[in-house]
C-alpha cells in the first residue's frame, strides 16, 4: 500500500452500509472523493456529508457508536413561493387547511443526544462549540433522557450570535433557541406540529411564534398580512406547512428581510454581491406585481432597494479609502473560556479569518467582539482605489 494512501474505517463502512442504506463500494467512493468526511476535534469523530447524495441531505451528520450508526438527516432544502395564491393552491391542493410559523432570523442548529451527551450541529454538519453551550444552558437534558431518539431543529437568534447576529426579537437579550421542527433519529421524520407544540410545552423548551392554521383557499390573505406586519418590525418571513409534516414546506420572506440582507451582501460586495443580488431582486419583482402596487408603492420599494445595494457599498470604499479594514463585527457570550477557545478554533477550521477581542466579564459571563475579516472585499476595494482596472 502507498504509504500516502488514507486507511478506512471498514467497521465503519459496513456499519454505514447496512444504517444507510447505501452499497459499501458507494461508502468507500463517496470517502474518497470526500463527499463523506470524518470531523475530529473537540467532540466525538464523526463523518458528515459535504454535498446531498444518496438521498441524504447536506450537513447529514452519521456517528459510530459501539456496533451502530445514528444519522442525524440535514436539513432539506425548503421551496420559496415568489407568489403566494397560485402557488399554495398547487402546492397544497389536497390540503383543506395549511399552517403558518414565523421564519425567525438567525442560524439553523440540529440538537441530538450522541453518546449520552447533548451536542449542536450546525447546518453543514458541524458541532458547534459555542451553539452547544448555549442550548444545554437553556433547555438541560430533560426531553432528551425521555425520548433520546429525538433531534431538536431550531433556530439560534439574538445579538450574541456569531453567525448571524440580529438585535430584533426584544425578548431575546442575548441568544437563545426556537425550535421549529422536531425529527426522528435515521429516518428524519417530522413529528405533527401538534406532537411538536405538546413536546416543547411539556419540557419548557420555545417555539418559533405559530400564527395557527388557514383555509387553504384563504391562505394567501392571511400570509400577506401576516408579512406586512412582520416587515414592520424588520423581521423575516413566514414559513408555510402541512399541519402533519407529510407535505414539503415553503417559505414566503418580507421585502424588508431582502433589503437587509442586500445590505449586508454589499457592505462586503466582492464576497458575498454576487450571491446575494439576483434571487432577492426577483423576489421584489414578483411581490410588487402580486400586491398590485401603485406608482408611490413602486418608487418606495426602487428606492429601498437601491439604498440597500448602494449606502452600504459606498461605506465600505470610504473606509478604506481612510486605511481602514473592513471587518463584520459580531459577539459572543459564553460562561466560559475554554468555549470561547474552541470557538475560534471551529472558525479556523471553517476557513473564517478572525479576531476575537480580550474578553469582559459582564454579569457572570464573558463577552467576547469577534472581528471576522472578509479579505476578498479588502484587498478589491483597496487595490481600486489605488489605480488597479475592473
Amino acid at each position: 500500500m502507498n504509504k500516502y494512501q488514507e486507511v478506512y474505517d471498514e467497521d465503519f463502512i459496513q456499519l454505514s452500509s447496512r444504517a444507510l442504506n447505501i452499497p459499501e463500494s458507494k461508502i468507500f467512493d463517496i470517502l474518497r472523493s470526500r463527499v463523506l468526511q470524518k470531523v475530529s476535534g473537540f467532540f466525538p469523530d464523526h463523518y458528515r456529508f459535504e454535498k446531498g447524495i444518496s438521498g441524504f441531505e447536506f450537513g447529514t451528520a452519521v456517528f459510530k457508536t459501539d456496533n451502530s450508526i445514528e444519522v442525524i438527516r440535514g436539513f432539506p432544502k425548503i421551496q420559496r413561493a415568489m407568489v403566494l395564491e397560485p402557488t399554495i393552491r398547487v402546492h397544497f391542493n389536497d390540503l383543506p387547511v395549511i399552517a403558518v410559523e414565523e421564519k425567525m432570523n438567525g442560524y439553523n442548529v440540529r440538537i441530538a443526544c450522541i453518546f449520552d451527551h447533548i451536542y449542536a450541529l450546525t447546518r453543514g454538519g458541524l458541532m458547534c462549540p459555542y451553539t452547544t453551550e448555549k442550548v444545554i444552558e437553556e433547555i438541560g437534558f430533560k426531553l432528551f433522557r425521555d425520548h433520546p431518539d429525538l433531534v431538536l431543529c431550531g433556530e439560534m437568534v439574538g445579538p450574541d450570535n456569531p453567525y448571524v447576529p440580529k438585535d430584533i426579537y426584544p425578548e431575546v437579550e442575548s441568544v437563545s433557541i426556537f425550535i421549529f421542527d422536531i425529527k426522528k433519529k435515521n429516518s428524519g421524520e417530522s413529528l405533527t406540529l401538534h406532537k411538536k407544540h405538546e413536546l416543547c410545552s411539556q419540557y419548557g423548551i420555545k417555539t418559533v411564534p405559530y400564527f395557527g392554521k388557514y383555509s387553504t383557499q384563504d391562505a394567501a390573505r392571511a400570509v400577506t398580512s401576516i408579512i406586512k406586519h412582520l416587515g414592520s418590525i424588520c423581521h423575516e418571513g413566514v414559513i408555510i406547512k402541512d399541519p402533519e409534516m407529510k407535505l414539503p414546506a415553503l417559505k414566503y420572506t418580507c421585502s424588508e428581510s431582502n433589503n437587509n440582507d442586500l445590505k449586508y451582501a454589499f457592505g462586503f460586495y466582492n464576497d458575498y454581491g454576487r450571491d446575494f443580488f439576483f434571487s432577492r431582486v426577483v423576489r421584489e419583482g414578483f411581490q410588487s406585481v402580486e400586491w398590485d402596487e401603485g406608482e408611490k408603492a413602486l418608487r418606495d420599494r426602487c428606492c429601498r432597494l437601491g439604498e440597500s445595494i448602494l449606502k452600504p457599498m459606498i461605506n465600505t470604499i470610504n473606509k478604506r479609502k481612510k486605511d481602514k479594514r473592513i471587518t463584520e463585527d459580531v459577539r459572543i457570550r459564553v460562561s466560559s473560556l475554554k468555549t470561547a477557545r474552541k470557538f475560534e478554533a471551529h472558525l479556523k477550521r471553517m476557513g473564517i479569518d478572525a479576531k476575537f477581542e480580550a474578553p469582559q466579564y459582564v454579569n457572570g459571563q464573558y463577552l467576547i467582539v469577534i472581528k471576522k475579516l472578509n479579505k476578498s472585499t479588502n484587498d478589491r476595494t483597496k487595490a481600486i482605489l489605488n489605480g488597479q482596472l475592473w
